[in-house]
């Protein structure tokens, strides 16, 4: 057992005789530690450092994380629920500080909370894992609706594609690695413009006032919920990225990853297909939990949404590619214009089946 994470978990007020602290899960962005106790009636733990170059602002993420998760115990409580400590996270003040959910131990940010035992994720994206990642990220948004507190941006502009664009266009103007000259840049460059006015128009229609901001999750993946042993969602986890945004953020994203049938970053271009069953199953789940409070511009807008993410990813990676790849780590000189061509390919299938996902919407709203 490492002395060091010994020492860190020290400043936290748990339960229980520390046996054992080692790592846990694959996470890419936060260090995620494992805490065993030694006490039958004292609980294990997950501690984490936080990584400040992707959440400069730690207090604001748990600040956030503190409002969403208390909302939501109340939600549970006030509903009867059963096993309320496997629904909802439960962060562990620190011992300076009784109202703070993080420590600062020479530099780093750690915090920690209380494993749910019995619980596990999911990697495999499938028609039935797709469908309860709806229900749950949709009741999600359901139960923090009526948030009674304006949340933190935790990442600035993360989803904003106006913002996106702007980035896209400065690295154009400036060409750091003389690469926008370049055939296959142009033609991409030119199909992202012909479609930059109409990918924008969520910013448009928040600064009209009729399309409002939620809290939103922001990282709507199949591997940040937890399942219990008879294949029931638990819980939503990974709540760094919750924050302030349009609904289109949990729904477009997810389809992006989940229902593109190859990796990101495949290279055969006819092999990138946009999976309609995934998509489905998503937005049947999605819907049955979310249409309570959804607006009709939000749900009429759901298809735009799902052609959003591939194409702001798309933006995305041809700015790295452009930058100098320097974003996202590369296997290879033009891996991240193949991302972006990938994406690109995964919008131009979106685009072909926006008629099927508009009438299934529309049955899906009278079912």
């Amino acid at each position: 057992m490492n002395a060091k994470h010994l020492e860190i978990v020290s400043h936290f007020a748990i339960r229980g005789t520390v046996t054992d602290i080692k790592p846990l899960g694959e996470g890419l962005i936060n260090d995620t530690l494992l805490v065993k106790t030694a006490e039958d009636d004292a609980p294990d733990y997950v501690m984490q450092r936080v990584n400040r170059n992707v959440f400069p602002d730690v207090e604001m993420v748990m600040r956030n994380i503190h409002a969403v998760t208390t909302h939501i115990r109340r939600k549970l409580e006030a509903a009867n629920e059963t096993e309320i400590d496997r629904k909802v996270l439960t962060f562990i003040p620190a011992k300076e500080n009784d109202e703070q959910l993080y420590a600062i131990v020479d530099g780093e940010y750690w915090r920690v909370m209380v494993f749910i035992a019995g619980a596990v994720t999911k990697q495999a994206v499938n028609p039935e894992s797709s469908r309860a990642a709806g229900e749950a990220f949709g009741r999600f948004q359901a139960m923090l609706a009526d948030i009674p507190v304006e949340l933190g941006e935790t990442i600035k502009d993360f989803h904003n594609m106006e913002f996106r664009l702007q980035q896209l266009r400065e690295v154009v103007e400036k060409d750091p690695m003389g690469r926008v000259g370049e055939e296959k840049v142009q033609q991409l460059l030119a199909e992202i413009e012909k479609r930059a006015e109409y990918m924008c128009k969520a910013e448009r229609m928040g600064r009209e006032g009729t399309l409002p901001k939620r809290v939103c999750h922001c990282d709507t993946k199949v591997n940040n919920m937890m399942f219990d042993e008879q294949d029931r969602v638990l819980c939503v986890i990974d709540l760094d990225t919750v924050m302030p945004n349009f609904i289109f953020s949990d729904y477009g994203d997810f389809l992006r990853t989940g229902a593109n049938v190859v990796a990101e970053d495949c290279p055969d271009m006819d092999a990138v297909k946009f999976n309609v069953e995934i998509f489905k199953a998503f937005t049947k789940g999605y819907l049955a939990s979310a249409k309570s409070f959804l607006t009709e511009v939000e749900i009429g807008n759901l298809p735009y949404a799902v052609k959003l993410f591939p194409y702001m990813q798309c933006v995305r990676f041809l700015w790295d590619y452009l930058n100098g790849d320097k974003y996202w780590k590369c296997q290879y000189p033009d891996h991240n214009f193949v991302r972006a061509n990938n994406q690109f390919h995964l919008l131009l299938s979106t685009e072909a089946h926006e008629a099927e996902m508009e009438d299934f919407i529309q049955k899906q709203l009278k079912a």
